[in-house]
């Protein structure tokens, strides 16, 4: 089917086909709207026959659209128009990356894998937490920019696809290589089984190959559920450890040993790349591991290794002091017995403890600090911030307050702390062509600032941004000011042109130039007006137009009746010689018949007609017309001569 040149909801014009897909063909399309250009999805006949898949691709494809992410792929518009079903996306520049794993026919590298992961897993995340599971993570359907920006696209419509449509392998055999094992047998899939298919991805780019393949589609499923992965570094010994140890963790086949959350996955690829031959994932596969200390803490993982590491001392201490222990509680025991109240109320009475002053430290000096001073902690989520680096501690509660008596706290409380995430970056969009208001809501919702500068433009309708000072893709902190110039129009004064129709020349050129309009004069003949009356101006009065334009007022004038002269030297018109005969005598010539002719309005009328001697030098024809008239001459029925006269004032026409 071509569609190309066809509008879509009377604002997309499809220009050229730029892809296909396993559920659509992508073109490329200008919106004449916000005036810009999109990809528009268009979905393959198979699916649009099915009812129920057409209610669930709307309402993952509407949320979809509202998350708001610079990894993710935006989703402007979904609509339907006949039989056509499609979406309205971001347009980007770029490759997949399945096309640059095709390209290199081999592993990628290592730092710059692990980024691209980062990338994917930060987009996961946010759409995890807005409760929507993307179900296709492959690199078909993740773009790399020019910038080398990781852009996921496809959200929430394969859900749709799978909860509707997809009763085998066959509509989705691309994408089984990328099945988690629970989706490859049909059972509950969740945010865990896009962090599977992330680990697929990543183990892909690091070693060229997925890591199960076979000749059908089944068998593969097969695998994904029953055999266990080749360790990624056994293909790639550069592949370094931590790395290694994130991809084996993402390809647990039990999803209670995977990462639980895109979050949780986040930190340790960011803390490879700092310590790449670190062994510090947590696999949950041996319970008698030793509990090793995480450096961005937080997560539920980080919290049960250090209760059970208290635990460990704590018995560890009973086993050891079990004399100590009875003889304090005779102590207390003898206290009570004496009556010694007071004795008993200074044993248990929880001391005072001075808040210390956790801001800005590491977690593990936060950690130690906390302990000698015989208080707890607890860690909320991890915030961005632009003041602390990251890792380090940014919010405490109860806070720190200096030479404050309300800044202690009973021994065995809990302060609560919060971990900097280091600043947050995004990517500034293209916000130019678009209206005041969603410039700054596009900019806001990539949490940018718009810093609003007006300036005239003679092409940009008033209210529109004209251009912005940091150019789109540009990757940014969050927080950061964009500024936008917004048309305001030309700036020149407005003037609404009067109508000067039936006016008087004169008059009609003082009102408009009065007015700072720039007046031209042209005329025709209306014999039915008044000379010198305005018949006709070029821009229609009410119209509004800039100060200085030039408009055209056309002026009656009748043309009056004129007289002239035409003198006609007919020896010399015509080259006359004079021949003799033999005896040397002068032979007299012939007369020749003479005509003038005269077009004045249109009509021709002859003014002279007679025969005359081709010697004559003094003929005389007198001639009258309004304006410009047309006079010819004929000798003999020939035309000598045509000349076009003005009889504006008196005129003679001399031909010799």
């Amino acid at each position: 089917m071509n569609i190309e040149g066809r509008l879509l909801g009377n604002r997309y014009e499809i220009i050229e086909k730029i892809g296909n897909g396993g559920m659509a063909t992508v073109y490329k399309a200008k919106c004449h709207v916000l005036n810009r250009y999109v990809a528009v999805k268009i979905l393959r006949d198979e699916f649009t026959t099915d009812e129920e898949f057409i209610k669930r691709f709307e309402v993952e494809a509407q949320s979809a659209a509202s998350i708001t992410h610079p990894n993710i792929v935006s989703v402007y518009d979904v609509g339907k128009e006949g039989n056509l079903y499609y979406i309205v996306m971001e347009l980007i520049k770029g490759k997949t990356l399945k096309e640059i794993i095709t390209q290199e026919r081999g592993a990628l590298p290592w730092k710059w894998s692990v980024n691209i992961a980062i990338q994917i897993a930060s987009a996961l995340e946010v759409a995890h937490k807005n409760n929507i599971i993307h179900r296709d993570i492959k690199p078909h359907n993740i773009i790399i920019t020019e910038d080398g920006i990781a852009k996921v696209t496809d959200f929430g419509i394969a859900k749709a696809v799978s909860n509707s449509t997809i009763t085998a392998f066959g509509t989705t055999i691309g994408s089984v290589h990328y099945f988690s094992p629970e989706h490859a047998r049909g059972g509950y899939t969740d945010a865990k089984s896009d962090l599977y298919s992330l680990g697929v991805v990543m183990y892909e780019m690091l070693t060229g190959k997925v890591p199960f393949d076979a000749d059908t589609p089944v068998s593969i499923a097969l695998k994904h559920m029953q055999e266990e992965p080749i360790p990624p570094i056994e293909k790639n010994s550069s592949i370094p450890l931590a790395v290694n140890n994130i991809i084996m963790k993402a390809l647990q086949k039990d999803t209670q040993q995977r990462y639980e959350t895109a979050t949780e996955m986040l930190r340790d690829l960011n803390r490879a790349l700092k310590e790449p031959e670190g062994n510090f994932v947590n696999n949950t596969n041996y319970e008698d591991s030793p509990t090793q200390r995480i450096s961005v803490v937080g997560n539920e993982t980080a919290k049960r290794g250090t209760t059970n590491k208290k635990q460990g001392k704590f018995k560890q201490f009973i086993q050891k002091h079990k004399v100590l222990v009875w003889i304090t509680v005779l102590i207390i025991l003898f206290a009570l017995s004496l009556g010694g109240t007071m004795l008993y109320f200074n044993l248990t009475k929880p001391k005072e403890i001075t808040i210390p002053n956790l801001i800005g430290k590491t977690s593990e000096e936060a950690e130690q600090i906390l302990t000698q001073n015989g208080l707890k902690f607890e860690y909320n989520d991890e915030e961005y911030s632009t003041e602390y680096p990251e890792g380090q501690i940014m919010k405490q509660d109860p806070a720190y307050k200096e030479n404050s008596k309300a800044s202690t706290i009973k021994e065995g409380s809990t302060i609560k702390l919060t971990i900097s995430k280091g600043t947050e970056v995004t990517t500034v969009p293209k916000v130019a062509g678009m209206k005041k208001e969603e410039a700054i809501e596009t900019l806001k919702q990539y949490k940018l600032t718009a810093e609003v500068l007006e300036e005239t433009s003679k092409d940009i309708q008033e209210g529109y941004v004209t251009r912005q000072e940091t150019e789109p893709e540009t990757v940014v902190n969050a927080g950061d000011t964009v500024k936008i110039y917004v048309s305001i129009g030309t700036g020149l004064k407005q003037i609404v042109v009067p109508s000067v129709k039936t006016k008087n020349v004169d008059e009609a050129t003082k009102t408009l130039s009065d007015l700072g309009l720039i007046v031209t004069v042209e005329y025709e003949e209306d014999t039915t007006k008044n000379n010198g009356t305005v018949l006709n101006q070029s821009i229609s009065s009410g119209s509004v137009v800039d100060e200085g334009t030039t408009i055209v007022i056309t002026v009656n004038q009748i043309a009056e009746l004129k007289y002239g002269t035409v003198k006609i030297n007919l020896k010399s018109l015509l080259n006359y010689k004079e021949e003799t005969d033999e005896n040397g005598e002068v032979i007299k010539p012939k007369d020749v018949k003479l005509e003038v002719k005269v077009t004045s309005e249109g009509k021709e009328e002859t003014v002279y007609n007679q025969s005359v001697s081709p010697t004559r030098t003094d003929i005389t024809a007198n001639i009258s017309g309004k304006g410009t008239i047309i006079v010819k001459v004929f000798v003999n029925d020939v035309k000598k001569e045509e000349h076009q006269l003005n009889l504006n004032a008196e005129t003679t026409l001399t031909l010799e």
